[in-house]
């Protein structure tokens, strides 16, 4: 390649050197090596008199001289001018690194959301979630921890209470006719948790009485002519539900009630087909009863056997009403007690208003026995 000045007709590129300055000497001009090079961003080309030299690296470290004004300054000089800042310095990323700049970033990002979604757990635990197969479907205890100050809630003083058994349960025989003029049929088996002292309870067959002298009473659910029961005591038979008596370890587990508040309770979990009633509750009884064992009992069964049909917690109607059956009677007998608890519960959020009604307490769902219409 000839190593002329660059030309300075005009819309050629050596055309922005005509500044109308005097020209400088040709003998000045540097030696231009021959060897075709990449193209610059700016558009010249290696070798180009006509621009700077922009090389691929390790090839050269020429450098050219641009008329400037009245004198001379370096390629060098320039790109040292033009490299300060910020933005220079990103055009200089995007220009060796090119779209692998954006690409990595955004894998990046891809990835960690890949990650998390995959070690964290969905929204909404099996506890929290109404009707789902491995939780209960409706329960006296809160799905999230709370740390709540009822007084009617607290488990009264009393009588010792077995605190861990074996985690099984054998069936108390017996075996009785359908109870209940229509409605849908349900049998039930009445168990006791093996390991706990019968003393505590009055022994199996006093508590299987208990059960089905309450399921049998008109008071009760078959009275309403909605449900029939039957109980039944054959091992191999599946019954809809198995009503038993557990000690508080046991009812803890989360498969069952859990323990996500400090107050015992009972729950129906309808994975297991199972009506857990408390042997703390069953021993002790609960503060709002005032010490009535005997109410409180046929309570906790219609209670949880309600939830075996279907039913769900309500609120008291009216101060000084009858508590519904299906009220949290255990943690007390006031609206506003029990919206707390509930409030840290989603199958029950909202279910009961603060609205500082009263009720008395009541131990049947059809406590005036009406005949069903």
């Amino acid at each position: 390649m000839p190593n002329d000045r660059p030309t300075t007709d005009a819309g050629q590129r050596g055309s922005s050197w005509d500044t109308g300055l005097e020209e400088p000497d040709p003998q000045e001009w540097p030696e231009w090596p021959e060897t075709p090079g990449t193209v610059d961003e700016y558009g010249y080309s290696e070798g180009d008199p006509a621009g700077p030299l922009f090389v691929e690296r390790g090839q050269f470290e020429a450098r050219s001289q641009r008329r400037l004004g009245s004198g001379y300054r370096t390629v060098a000089a320039e790109e040292e001018e033009r490299g300060k800042g910020l933005g220079a310095w990103l055009r200089r990323v995007l220009a060796l690194y090119g779209w692998r700049v954006y690409a990595v970033p955004v894998l990046a990002v891809i990835t960690v959301l890949v990650i998390v979604d995959a070690v964290v757990p969905q929204a909404g635990s099996d506890r929290a979630e109404a009707g789902n197969a491995s939780a209960p479907t409706v329960t006296e205890v809160p799905a999230t921890q709370a740390d709540l100050n009822i007084p009617t809630a607290e488990l009264p003083e009393g009588g010792p209470v077995t605190q861990r058994g074996k985690g099984t349960w054998h069936i108390v025989p017996g075996h009785g006719p359908v109870v209940g003029s229509s409605g849908q049929l349900y049998r039930y088996t009445v168990e006791i948790e093996d390991g706990i002292d019968p003393v505590q309870y009055g022994g199996d067959e006093a508590f299987a009485a208990m059960v089905d002298h309450t399921l049998d009473n008109p008071k009760s659910w078959t009275g309403t002519g909605k449900v029939r029961t039957q109980r039944i005591d054959d091992p191999n038979a599946k019954p809809d539900f198995r009503l038993s008596l557990t000690t508080p370890q046991t009812d803890h587990r989360k498969e069952y009630c859990d323990y996500q508040i400090k107050y015992e309770s009972s729950c129906y979990r309808s994975s297991a087909d199972r009506v857990i009633i408390s042997l703390a509750r069953w021993v002790r009884g609960a503060k709002a009863f005032s010490g009535d064992m005997f109410t409180y009992r046929q309570y906790a069964i219609n209670h949880e056997v309600g939830h075996a049909f279907g039913n769900h917690h309500v609120g008291c109607p009216k101060p000084g009403a009858l508590a519904p059956v299906m009220m949290q009677q255990t943690f007390g007998v006031s609206n506003d007690y029990v919206a707390r608890i509930n409030e840290v519960d989603p199958t029950n959020k909202g279910a009961v208003p603060a609205d500082h009604k009263t009720c008395v307490p009541n131990a049947w769902p059809n406590p005036e026995a009406q005949s069903p219409r």
